[in-house]
């Protein structure tokens, strides 16, 4: 049996989130957690197992600090005793490029994906994490895009919390009486969202006059909803212009901006192109709006040992992979 939560107004705003979230997206209720033992992923888990149906809660023990294992049993235990099905612990091996926090987080979401047996995965992001998720796209500079945030849901992944401040998931933790693990690498300056939470957004809203985390998740939300729709209109472009290997440069010509980058840039990662940027999309636009003899545009992507580069032919967007010079 689920523990009861007490009817405070921590436990009322997370258990509308939840119950929110569950019928817009997970109307039967089954859902698994990634519970890490924080505060953010405690309070989401005794949340779940009071709205939803059935919860399993999935614990990534990453293996980086001494105790890890331990601090993973622990989180497992809470589970079990909050009222989950069922409390697995992955252990995961963190390698691979692009500094700790990103190999950390590719090792988390492959084993999440692994276990979840086809059921959506809740994740604990906050609106605090959304603001610095907005302001880490803005930093990269490539258009409203990077400036969405994250999505309550984006198939397995759930975010139910993102309306929901750091601060009210710490309340019902000690509504509970629950001691959520302190994770050093969350007060770590080293790494750039660390700063940005003990630095950054306490300067803007000591600045600004307060409201800016909520500001920022605000605007993320908003870029999204219009993203969706740019997102169809560019899909209708596709069609017209495309022929599945090649575009038609004069249906793209008259096509609006937002719409045009938006369909080239779908045409590009569906034929294999990775880390595309903004320089990249509007290099390949210019051979559309701004032609006059250029050559191709080399994307990142392709299968090893090629390189996929961009060009115009015959009035037509063309996209192929070189080896040495050749096509293929």
């Amino acid at each position: 049996m689920p523990v009861r939560l007490p009817e405070t107004a921590a436990a009322l705003e997370l258990r509308h989130a939840v119950r929110d979230w569950l019928s817009r997206y997970a109307p039967t209720g089954v859902v698994a957690v990634g519970l890490s033992g924080g505060a953010d992923s405690l309070a989401l888990t005794a949340a779940a197992v009071v709205e939803a149906e059935v919860v399993d809660a999935l614990i990534v023990d990453h293996g980086l600090q001494s105790g890890s294992d331990a601090v993973a049993a622990e989180a497992a235990a809470a589970a079990r005793a909050l009222g989950c099905r069922t409390a697995r612990v992955l252990a995961v091996t963190v390698t691979g490029g692009g500094g700790l926090e990103a190999a950390a987080r590719r090792a988390r979401y492959t084993a999440l994906d692994a276990a979840r047996d086809r059921l959506p995965v809740l994740l604990g992001h906050t609106l605090d994490d959304q603001a610095e998720t907005v302001l880490l796209g803005l930093a990269r500079g490539s258009g409203p895009r990077s400036v969405q945030g994250m999505a309550p849901y984006a198939d397995p992944w759930g975010r139910p919390l993102l309306g929901v401040r750091r601060a009210t998931t710490r309340q019902l933790c000690a509504d509970l009486g629950l001691r959520p693990h302190e994770d050093p690498h969350n007060s770590a300056p080293e790494f750039t969202r660390v700063r940005l939470r003990t630095e950054v957004l306490p300067l803007l809203e000591e600045v600004l006059g307060g409201g800016v985390a909520a500001a920022l998740a605000r605007t993320g939300e908003q870029l999204r909803a219009d993203g969706e729709v740019l997102d169809e209109l560019a899909g209708k472009l596709l069609r017209a212009a495309g022929d599945g290997a090649t575009l038609k440069i004069e249906t793209l010509a008259t096509a609006p901006v937002a719409v045009r980058r938006r369909a080239v840039r779908a045409w590009l990662l569906d034929g294999g192109a990775k880390a595309l940027t903004d320089k990249h999309l509007r290099a390949v636009d210019a051979l559309v709006t701004d032609w006059h003899g250029q050559g191709g545009v080399a994307i990142g992507g392709g299968v090893a040992g090629t390189r996929l580069v961009a060009a115009r032919e015959h009035g037509r967007l063309t996209l192929m992979a070189l080896t040495g010079g050749r096509h293929h």
